[in-house]
Order: structure tokens, then C-alpha cells, then sequence
């Protein structure tokens, strides 16, 4: 995933590659802890754990931490800061923090890389895409509106399953992970999976 994100950032100019934005979409609030819909906030907390940074404050209304990123790109050892966030605004407002991030770091878009809960991915099945549509998913409308129609920037799209029967998606999105289910230890390889593959870069430095 890193070495695909840094051919993109380089793909922007300069001698050196700019810093990475990752944002997790899901809603503030222990009882939105759990769900399927904050597995945005998840990967974030399970990103920042692998590599030992801080969410310990809040800025544009999110909540926010930075550290330097060692990872290796073509053989060649590189460093670079990453900062994290995750939104407080609710999901369907998460542009509201997203954009003035982004403009606030003077970052171009093909520097954030931001995770979200896909229906359409079957639990734990995680896809890196470079830029595409909203795909219904209102968290990731509103950050494109405010990235001003722009969908130039990289998602993770992270897989939770359809509803049972004729369960309404809103209600399953909702719903918490059941700790013993099947979905959620397949959910958390698939976090694991991703956040080692840094880490495993970082030690090779």
C-alpha cells in the first residue's frame, strides 16, 4: 500500500514526496464504537498503534496525530511524515474536517488516502483504489464536495459484509460487530494484514 501511495505523491513533482493525509470516516461517540460503519476510525486506531503515533489532539475538528513514516520505495530507504485523523462531525459531514485538513497542509489530493466501510466487500476483504465515486457512501460524498468536486484521492475501501435477509443496511451499518463472530475475526485479519505490511517496511529500514 505505501509503495503504491508514494508513486502517486511523487507523480505531483518536487525532489521530495509530500506528507501523507489518512482519514477514517465513521461517527464520534461510544455508542458508535464497534460498528461496522466506524471501521474507518479502526483502521486509523490500528494504523497509529503499528506505528507508535499519538491520537492525542484535535484539529479541524478531528481527531489528529502525526508521525514520521519509515518505509522503503524502489530498494531506497525513505522518511516521511503521516498525519491521521479521524473526523468528529458524524460520517455524512466528514468533508467538513477532510477539507480544510487537506488545505490546511497545502496537500494535493493524491496525497490522501482516506478508509471507509464498503457493503459491496465481503468482512475483511480490504481494496486500494486510486481515486473513483462516492458509491452512495455519504461520508466519502461529502468529503468529495468538499474537496470541490474533486475524486483525484486514494480509498481504502474496507469490506463488512451485506445485511442478513431484509435487514435494512442503515440499521446493519449500525449495528455493532458481535466479538465472537466469524465477520469480526475476519474483519480484524484483514486490518492486521495492512497495518503489518507497514510496520514489516519500517523494520526492513
Amino acid at each position: 500500500m505505501l509503495n503504491r501511495l508514494s508513486r502517486r505523491c511523487f507523480c505531483s513533482g518536487g525532489t521530495a514526496p509530500q506528507p501523507w493525509l489518512f482519514v477514517g470516516l465513521g461517527n464520534p461517540g461510544d455508542k458508535s464504537r464497534g460498528t461496522r460503519h466506524n471501521v474507518g476510525f479502526e483502521m486509523i486506531d490500528a494504523f497509529a498503534e503499528s506505528q507508535g503515533i499519538q491520537m492525542n489532539s484535535v484539529h479541524c475538528k478531528a481527531v489528529f496525530g502525526q508521525g514520521m513514516l519509515h518505509y522503503l520505495f524502489y530498494f531506497l530507504p525513505f522518511v516521511k511524515p503521516v498525519f491521521l485523523a479521524k473526523p468528529q462531525t458524524y460520517m455524512n459531514l466528514s468533508g467538513e474536517s477532510t477539507g480544510p485538513l487537506a488545505e490546511y497542509y497545502k496537500l494535493p489530493l493524491n496525497c490522501v488516502l482516506v478508509f471507509h466501510d464498503d457493503m459491496n466487500l465481503l468482512c475483511g476483504v480490504l481494496r486500494l483504489h486510486d481515486k473513483g465515486g462516492h458509491g452512495s457512501h455519504n461520508g466519502l460524498k461529502s468529503v468529495i464536495y468538499h474537496f470541490r468536486g474533486n475524486r483525484e484521492f486514494a480509498r481504502l475501501r474496507i469490506g463488512v459484509g451485506r445485511p442478513p435477509g431484509q435487514m435494512d443496511p442503515k440499521a446493519f451499518l449500525l449495528q455493532r460487530f458481535d466479538a465472537t463472530a466469524q465477520e469480526r475475526l475476519l474483519l480484524l485479519r484483514g486490518l492486521r494484514e495492512n497495518v503489518q505490511d507497514a510496520s514489516t517496511q519500517n523494520k526492513n529500514i
